[in-house]
């Protein structure tokens, strides 16, 4: 009957338990009645390290989670033999690992920095996870405990840390890159928010194919022009490496000279309509292009035909780069292309006066819209006058459907037609 009652009052919602309650019921046969005691949150430090050693798995496992957990039964913890004790424990002392360090001298955060490290040493790579997960972006994390995560065997565990962590320095990253780490982890290494320089290149240095196109991906991987050019030099047979090489931001000119010479054709035509290339650059890249356009074996049938328009695509749109350098691209150039039905040069200036992608333009051709022609013409600087034309020979829309300037001007408002660009380019 008493153990009965015990069960109630710590089963009431907000009632208190006394202390001497409190150890009558840690000293209970009933296991159910003592791991309903070490979930409390009101129940003195003493009765919790009592409790740390119950026989009963789930009463340690509350104890484990609990916050109000002295650190001398934390540290006892970490050695528990069942594997869901220690991961609960994990789980809390994470959430209490920031701002500790290896040189506390305060007993109890000693304990706690202790428990932390057995943590990290924990033989079950979930207990390591769960660490390394809570800690990966913690600013003030231990940086004892990071460094060991951070070179951890399992991936899983390193990875995050790797990834993330703000505690690793560039002096950390460039060790753990030269002892040859777990598959995965210079990738890791590759995805973080900065990669500075050093660290670029030892990755860049190294025969993880893999972790270095991650490290091409990455838009804030600081890569010095000397080495974009090994990679490129090394990039013919590794074809994993083109697309992010051919679409590296600030892509210097010798970079894109090389690439031109060996990328797919379809990677070609945005290495011609790079917009941060110098003029003579832009030219002298276009010649390699169509150097390697004319070269193209392409396979038969309608990947002929696929590989044939994308080589043409290509061809006008460096033609039409050439000729706006040279200041020559203007309506009668475009007026003399329709009236060849030479499409892809048309479609080509409109989208290099415009600064817009061949697609945007090409998608107002493809789907007969007047109303984003208009907005072309308008965004390229062209005449409502060479706009019918386009309407009338590149979409193809008969007098019913064209759309005619008003007093001279344009037919849609400035909004109207920035609206129909921003249409055209999702």
């Amino acid at each position: 009957m008493v153990v009965v009652d015990l069960i109630k009052r710590l089963l009431g919602a907000g009632k208190k338990i006394s202390y001497e309650e409190a150890r009558a019921t840690a000293a209970a046969q009933d296991d159910v009645v003592r791991a309903e005691l070490a979930a409390r949150r009101d129940i003195k430090p003493e009765i919790l390290y009592y409790l740390a050693e119950d026989a009963s798995v789930e009463v340690r496992r509350n104890v484990a989670r609990n916050a109000q957990t002295p650190a001398q039964a934390n540290l006892l913890l970490a050695r528990d033999a069942d594997e869901d004790v220690r991961t609960g424990l994990a789980a809390k002392i994470a959430r209490l690992a920031p701002g500790l360090t290896a040189n506390e001298q305060d007993r109890l955060r000693r304990a706690t920095y202790e428990t932390l490290e057995l943590l990290t040493r924990d033989q079950i790579g979930k207990v390591r996870e769960i660490l390394s997960d809570a800690l990966k972006d913690v600013a003030d994390a231990p940086p004892d405990v990071i460094r060991r995560l951070a070179r951890d065997a399992q991936l899983a565990v390193s990875g995050p840390v790797l990834q993330y962590s703000p505690v690793l320095t560039d002096e950390d990253l460039l060790e753990i890159i030269s002892t040859s780490p777990v598959p995965g982890a210079l990738s890791a290494i590759s995805k973080r928010s900065v990669v500075n320089t050093k660290v670029a290149d030892a990755i860049a240095a190294t025969d993880d194919v893999d972790a270095i196109a991650v490290l091409l991906t990455n838009p804030s991987a600081q890569i010095r022009e000397e080495t974009l050019d090994r990679l490129v030099d090394r990039a013919a047979d590794i074809e994993i490496w083109h697309q992010p090489l051919a679409e590296r931001p600030h892509l210097h000119a010798k970079a894109a000279n090389k690439l031109a010479r060996f990328v797919a054709a379809n990677l070609l035509q945005g290495l011609a309509a790079r917009q941060d290339l110098e003029p003579d650059a832009a030219v002298a890249v276009a010649a390699v292009v169509r150097k390697r356009l004319d070269e193209l074996e392409a396979p038969t049938g309608p990947a002929k035909a696929n590989a044939r328009k994308a080589a043409d695509e290509t061809t006008a749109l460096m033609r039409a780069q050439q000729l706006k350098f040279q200041n020559k691209l203007d309506e009668s150039t475009i007026d003399t292309a329709l009236s060849g039905s030479d499409h892809a040069f048309v479609i080509a200036a409109l989208s290099v006066l415009a600064g817009l992608s061949v697609a945007t333009v090409r998608k107002a051709a493809n789907t007969q819209s007047a109303k984003g022609i208009v907005a072309i013409t308008w965004k390229a600087g062209l005449s409502m006058g060479l706009c019918t034309q386009l309407q009338t020979k590149l979409l193809r829309l008969p007098a019913s459907r064209l759309l005619h300037s008003r007093g001279g001007t344009f037919p849609l408002t400035a909004d109207e037609m920035t609206w129909q660009l921003e249409f055209l380019g999702e």
